[in-house]
């Protein structure tokens, strides 16, 4: 079914089973840089579920370019750790790598003993938001052998091949970069020297290594900065590195301050494959795409189209550590998704917290989140079939209980269908596809335009209940919010009315800010009219961009706080309110709405009374527990469970794995 893209390769002499690879992102499971149980459970899973290669990372080569979060290989005493690794990855099939790492001016001064970061140059980083010290060339020296060593210490653990990181904007993209490297000795300046920093590494491992073992290295497809190092130099680069003794090619996007987003489902799938594509075409050593190929499909295509010859599957294994075992299987629509939300990742690792999956609660507790079967099976009766439930449902039959689900729409996924609308949300429906697989998988039965009342339950008289009963819009009780001209956000994002050419949205929370971006978003140019009058010239370029960011609704927030944004996730604030400018939508703060009577919306600010009049206000304040079941259900007498926004509203993932975890206590 996927034969490229199961086929084996050969990178140097080694011998990969398919072209399937985790690659190297930070998890933050510990704070001392060492190995512990909780990384050794998790990169098992990942290599049970069949991928190619494992890589472990990133790994740091000397403290100051890593700190305290990351793992590191910079003493001979983490070796032993690191063989418990390698022999728990192999013994499940996968070949163990390991990425080594530095960060140069992306260090952070409180993640390294508030030590000054080093730097091929003294320019501020936005990133770290400090100024490193410049590298004196006696740094650089030592620099170069800690990677060098490092590289040494992972064969000795039996790693099967290492990766350097020349991407992200870490030390060696800085090297690369003319824009961070502005040295006027042997290291700077002219190609030749900003690329020699990397070429003596390298060199040297190869030496130190032998020819005969693997080395790969990640760069990126185009920083995506401006006045870096473009997708019109990088080839070039690539050239050197396999000149040099590297034998594979990870090729991701740019930097991790480019204004670009290259992981969040903003992304189009696939999209930086072009970038590996390009390098591809440069060399002749095996080539990997990266960001964003989330389906068998996808990356059989990269494969079969020359694009790459090999996939990683990053966050998308984090999601579903059986996504090659399902792809061999012939079993892709059982694939529990990855839908770049970035929650559980990236935001987290933001946060300086461990990493978890807002879709696969067992993601970061393998050990801990154990499904075991039963001795006693019970009858269990699951109120409603949004993703609480379903996931409640799921986890229970795999347990060996006998399963039932009611729910009162004729189709599952709850609200599911109303986050999954606004541009660039549609991912989120990924979930209904995966959950439909698995009820099919599963035989249970759902109870479709059923609504439970206590009369159902007495008759039904299962052995425990799972309430998930979710939530409804909560309506503040403002001056004509029955207005006809009156809608809530749910309305807005469920059933997408006509709507006046000014339009108010009440609330500047995730939900209202999703809702004015939906709403800017109409009347605009799709994608498809884009291309058929970019590709015939048909209309100027900068027309083209009014009629892609200019719709039939102008939109205006209203929020009480002092700024906008709250429940919006750390690491994709900046595209939301990006795209909001695009779109032209403003935003009043601090602004207390009083009355919406007839559409004319009455707020106090500064304290001032204001009056703008619209021709639709939404209202979008956040939501409220529906507790129809709940409040009665004690009266039963039997055993339950209240779960997702049933118990508070709150974010999708409390609702997975709040429905995960009520079925493994029945």
């Amino acid at each position: 079914m996927f034969e490229n893209l199961l086929s084996p390769i050969k990178i140097n002499k080694l011998t990969i089973k398919n072209r399937t690879a985790y690659p190297s992102l930070g998890v933050l499971f510990s704070l001392d840089r060492k190995l512990n149980n909780r990384y050794y459970n998790y990169f098992q899973e990942i290599a049970q579920g069949g991928a190619g290669i494992v890589t472990v990372g990133p790994v740091g080569v000397d403290f100051i370019g890593s700190g305290l979060l990351t793992m590191a290989i910079d003493k001979d005493e983490y070796i032993p750790s690191f063989q418990k690794m390698t022999n728990i990855i192999k013994k499940e099939g996968a070949s163990p790598w390991i990425q080594l790492f530095h960060a140069g001016a992306y260090s952070h001064p409180m993640m390294i003993d508030n030590k000054t970061p080093k730097a091929p140059s003294k320019i501020y980083s936005s990133y770290s938001r400090t100024e490193p010290d410049e590298m004196t060339i006696e740094e650089i020296k030592e620099t170069q052998n800690a990677f060098v060593q490092a590289a040494i210490r992972a064969k000795e653990a039996g790693f099967e091949g290492v990766e350097i990181i020349a991407s992200a904007g870490y030390l060696i993209t800085q090297f690369l970069s003319p824009l961070k490297n502005q040295r006027t000795d042997g290291y700077g300046g002219s190609f030749e020297n900003r690329v020699r920093f990397p070429s003596e590494i390298i060199k040297t491992m190869r030496e130190k290594l032998g020819d005969d073992y693997p080395l790969g290295i990640r760069m990126a497809g185009n920083d995506l900065v401006a006045r870096s190092n473009t997708d019109s130099e990088m080839p070039a680069i690539a050239k050197v590195y396999e000149a040099c003794g590297i034998d594979v090619i990870n090729v991701t996007g740019g930097w991790h301050e480019s204004k670009v987003p290259q992981l969040p489902m903003e992304l189009p799938r696939g999209t930086f494959s072009f970038f590996a594509q390009n390098i591809k075409k440069a060399v002749s050593i095996p080539v990997m795409a990266s960001n964003r190929i989330t389906t068998p499909f996808e990356a059989e295509n990269i494969i079969k189209d020359g694009f790459a010859d090999m996939v990683n599957l990053g966050r998308v294994l984090i999601a579903d550590p059986e996504w090659p075992n399902k792809a061999k299987q012939g079993r892709p629509e059982e694939i529990r998704p990855c839908v770049g939300c970035n929650q559980g990742c990236t935001d987290q690792i933001f946060s300086g917290s461990p990493v978890f999956c807002l879709g696969n609660p067992r993601a970061g507790f393998e050990g801990e989140r154990v499904i075991t079967k039963t001795d006693s099976p019970k009858n269990v009766l699951v109120v409603g079939a949004g993703v609480g439930g379903l996931e409640a449902a799921i986890t229970a039959k795999k347990q060996g209980h006998n399963v039932e689900i009611y729910e009162k729409d004729d189709e599952i996924g709850g609200q599911l269908w109303i986050a999954g609308t606004p541009p660039h949300k549609q991912e989120l429906l990924e979930f209904v596809r995966y959950y439909r697989a698995m009820l099919n998988k599963h035989e249970i039965s759902v109870q479709f335009n059923t609504i439970v009342t206590l009369e159902l339950l007495k008759e039904k008289n299962p052995d425990h209940i799972i309430v998930a009963e979710g939530a409804e819009p909560l309506v503040p009780p403002i001056e004509g919010v029955d207005d006809p001209c009156v809608y809530t956000s749910w309305d807005i994002l469920r059933d997408n009315p006509k709507l006046g050419e000014k339009v108010a949205v009440i609330g500047g929370g995730a939900v209202g800010l999703e809702t004015a971006h939906f709403i800017a978003s109409k009347g605009t140019m799709s994608p498809e009219v884009l291309h058929f009058l970019f590709r015939y010239d048909a209309v100027p370029v900068e027309r083209l961009r009014e009629y892609v960011f200019s719709g039939t609704s102008k939109v205006t927030v209203f929020e009480m706080l002092a700024k906008t944004g709250a429940g919006v996730g750390k690491s994709t604030k900046w595209i939301l309110f990006g795209n909001l400018d695009k779109y032209n939508v403003e935003s009043n703060t601090s602004a207390k709405v009083l009355s919406v009577k007839k559409g004319l919306v009455r707020f106090e600010t500064e304290g001032k009374i204001i009056e703008e009049q619209f021709d639709n206000v939404v209202i979008a304040s956040g939501s409220k527990s529906v507790k129809k079941v709940s409040d009665k259900i004690e009266a039963l007498g039997i055993p339950f469970s209240v779960i997702g926004d049933g118990v508070a509203p709150r974010q999708l993932n409390d609702a997975i794995h709040g429905g995960f975890l009520a079925a493994l206590e029945i």
